[in-house]
């Protein structure tokens, strides 16, 4: 799915929603930002396997589409934290029956396997 399918208006919303949290980490971050907020240090390494440029490419797509907030501090070193917006934890709640239909989901695969 292409970002710019994020801001299409003629799109049905359940298309309008998956394009925010699109690809393989947005997910995992709303996930790791409900416990408050984090540097991106923190960030990585509560997703082993991320890497910096993708954790910096989703965290920005995320602070333009209103999901997060990003807050620098004018210290050395430099700061950067960021955290869920009030919209972020929307999407967020919303998501908590999906997570929860994909356990199950998982739960039934291993009973067939």
């Amino acid at each position: 799915m292409t970002r710019g399918r994020a801001r299409d208006v003629n799109v049905c919303g359940v298309t309008a929603a998956i394009s925010v949290i699109d690809g393989k980490w947005k997910t995992a971050l709303l996930w790791a930002l409900e416990s408050g907020p984090h540097r991106p240090a923190e960030l990585r390494r509560r997703l082993p396997g991320l890497s910096e440029k993708v954790l910096t490419q989703a965290l920005r797509e995320m602070a333009e589409d209103g999901l997060v907030h990003r807050e620098a501090y004018d210290v050395l070193p430099p700061k950067t934290v960021y955290s869920l917006t009030d919209f972020g934890r929307e999407l967020a709640e919303a998501l908590a029956p999906l997570s929860d239909w994909g356990h199950r989901r998982l739960d039934r695969l291993t009973a067939t396997s």
